[in-house]
């Protein structure tokens, strides 16, 4: 792919790291850095602070910390100034700039956390405590930050903006004129902006040369990457897109992205271009594959390597998703989070459509899994439902015998629940041609148990209290339950699913023989009542010693969790039916070639079975690093079973 730069210092390693992808790099700095040699702001700075008046400084470079020293000794001495700079607390915008502090043997307060925008600082300030009449100086970076000037100044703070240098224009500009002609004249296929000044300084070129309209209209078509939350905000801002941003603001993790995603995502942002769409300000629920995408296969969600693999059919290589893809873990789904609360995104089509998409977008794997949750449905059979941070689900008032079955109002999803189904239609739109899509419930046991505690618990004493005690009435509500999931399914089938997922995270808590008398039953009549023709996954946690019972149920898949060896148990259960799973979640935390080693003993031991879609034996943890999953969505795809394995 042909990629333009407009990186100026490290143009040389970004066109190295690009090459070593196989693009092809017209490199065309777009601004450079000019100091400034005798800052009357930062001499002045330097004063307040040997005379004691400042209790705060904000460091934003590491190049603007370095030149801001530079400044201030040619006019003090330069101990005098770094011992008078570490009796005042520091707050540091991240890894660079903490770099030019420990140079001078100075660790700092406060270091944002990345993505390090403005934000992350104010948040380290705000945890720090109240800055009211507090003396803040803040060394910036070409430009003022106004939005983090006047955030402090809101709280209180008397706040001295020090500028140590300025942005400007390339003293050669042929290089960017000549980048702005290739662009337009469709000649490139990715551009990377690595910070937000390049932006504006490439639309200031393209005004001068009068090509800014035709520009913007050719970047319709082009693949743009952005290093960080400030460059994307600004090409947002300035209705130009972005289509690819990695969860650090790190050059590399943006070249490696490029190279992972663009030729993939590029087809989507074109065949977009060409219905019309416009793709400098859509979302992903706004954007359309080409109608050719898939002309080569006459069924591609039926031969997709996901829906062969549920039916058992040989696979070129094994699918792989992961249960909770779309969430905490993903900088894009807290940022949408941030914004409105959980139960708002799952009842907002859109929302939930995005982050489903979001998630297939940066992951790559093989099936997407509508975003929404299992609790959902009980909020139309009359029971409140929160979702408090930190705390979990919590439902009030919580049912708890005979008569609290009988209030349970009859469930209607096409009308009570038809966000979840609208979701779906939206992400399907979307959605790659060959992707799956699944759609899912809780399955009776588990929503059941909700139902009866309240919220989670460890003992689930609540629910076999019930269940022993009153088993006409625990069969009742687990009928009411079968009913309004299987209404509730057929309404997401109908929507546009390819495949369902029954989750019962809880059922580990019993026994064989009490899940075979009070369990296996109603779930059997659920997923017998099931509209036919789509497969069914059934999962719960903690179920070594059920799975035998479990394989009765009828599920075309049946999710191993962590804690069992998929081959042994696999065996155990018998070939004619598919297995899910099953790497513990914690892996991820690992490093990558740990991560790859036991990814591919969990392979290994399926030994290239048709029959075996790769997932973590539970959802992923909040605090995952996406890269950690990149990594083993990877593994999976590139492994091939040897005739050791097979």
């Amino acid at each position: 792919m042909r990629v333009v730069l407009f990186e100026n210092r490290m143009s040389g390693e970004m066109r190295s790291a690009v090459e070593r992808f196989g693009g092809k790099v017209l490199s065309a700095p777009a601004m450079r850095e000019l100091p400034v040699p005798h800052s009357p702001g930062a001499l002045a700075f330097a004063e307040a602070l040997l005379a004691g008046r400042i209790d705060m400084v904000i460091f934003l470079t590491g190049v603007g910390a370095r030149a801001l020293l530079a400044i201030i000794e040619e006019a003090h001495p330069r101990e005098a100034f770094l011992q008078a700079l570490s009796k005042v607390v520091t707050v540091a915008r991240g890894p660079k700039p903490v770099a030019a502090m420990r140079e001078w043997r100075i660790t700092p307060t406060h270091v944002a956390t990345e993505p390090n925008t403005w934000r992350e600082v104010l948040a380290a300030i705000d945890a720090a405590g109240p800055v009211a009449g507090k003396r803040i100086a803040v060394q910036e970076y070409g430009e003022s930050n106004e939005e983090l000037v006047q955030a402090l100044r809101d709280r209180g703070a008397e706040v001295t903006p020090i500028a140590v240098y300025t942005w400007d224009l390339p003293e050669d500009c042929a290089p960017l004129r000549s980048a702005i002609e290739t662009i337009v004249a469709g000649e490139v296929e990715v551009v990377a902006f690595t910070s937000a000044q390049q932006v504006r300084h490439v639309l200031r070129v393209a005004a001068e040369m009068g090509l800014e309209e035709r520009l913007r209209d050719a970047l319709k078509r082009v693949f743009i990457g952005s290093v960080g939350p400030t460059t994307t905000e600004t090409l947002r801002r300035l209705a130009l897109g972005m289509d690819f941003e990695p969860d650090r603001p790190k050059m590399g993790d943006l070249v490696r992205g490029l190279s992972r995603h663009g030729k993939y995502l590029l087809r989507r942002k074109r065949a977009s271009a060409d219905a019309g769409v416009d793709t400098g300000r859509a979302t992903r629920v706004d954007l359309v594959w080409p109608a050719d995408e898939c002309a080569d296969c006459p069924d591609p969600l039926q031969n997709s390597v996901f829906l062969r693999a549920c039916r058992r059919e040989p696979t070129d290589y094994t699918p792989i998703w992961i249960m909770r893809q779309a969430g905490r873990y993903q900088r894009e789904y807290r940022e949408i989070r941030a914004k409105v609360s959980f139960l708002e995104m799952c009842k907002r089509p859109e929302l939930a459509a995005e982050v489903t998409l979001m998630a297939v977008d940066r992951l790559g794997v093989d099936a997407a899994i509508i975003f929404a949750d299992i609790l959902l449905i009980v909020e139309p059979m009359g029971v409140g439902l929160t979702f408090n941070e930190g705390e979990g689900p919590a439902i009030t008032p919580p049912v708890r015998d005979g008569h609290d079955v009988d209030a349970l109002a009859e469930v209607e999803p096409a009308e009570s629940l038809s966000f979840v189904a609208e979701a779906i239609r939206l992400t399907r739109r979307a959605l790659h041609p060959a992707v799956p899509l699944l759609g899912f419930c809780g399955a009776p046991f588990t929503v059941a148990s909700y139902m009866i505690e309240g919220r989670g618990s460890r003992d689930f004493r609540q629910t076999k209290t019930f269940m022993y005690r009153d088993p006409g009435a625990w069969h009742a509500l687990l009928d009411r339950l079968v009913w309004a999931h299987v209404r509730y399914l057929d309404e997401q089938i109908a929507a546009g699913v390819q495949a369902v997922q029954l989750f019962d995270s809880w059922v580990g808590c019993l026994s064989p023989e009490d899940y075979e008398e009070f369990v296996l039953p109603h779930t059997r009549t659920l997923i017998e009542a099931i509209k036919p023709g789509i497969p069914i996954i059934y999962f719960g946690t903690n179920t070594a010693t059920l799975l035998k019972a479990i394989k009765e149920v009828g599920a075309d898949v049946i999710g191993f969790d962590w804690r069992v060896n998929l081959g042994q148990k696999w065996a155990d259960i018998g070939y004619d039916v598919a297995v899910q799973g099953n790497l513990d979640p914690v892996v991820l935390f690992a490093t990558p070639s740990e991560i790859r080693r036991r990814a591919q003993r969990i392979l290994a031991q399926a030994a290239g079975r048709p029959g075996h879609i790769f997932n973590l034996g539970h959802g992923i943890l909040p605090d995952t690093p996406i890269d950690h999953a990149i990594t083993l969505v990877d593994a999976v795809h590139e492994y091939r079973p040897t005739r050791d394995t097979a």
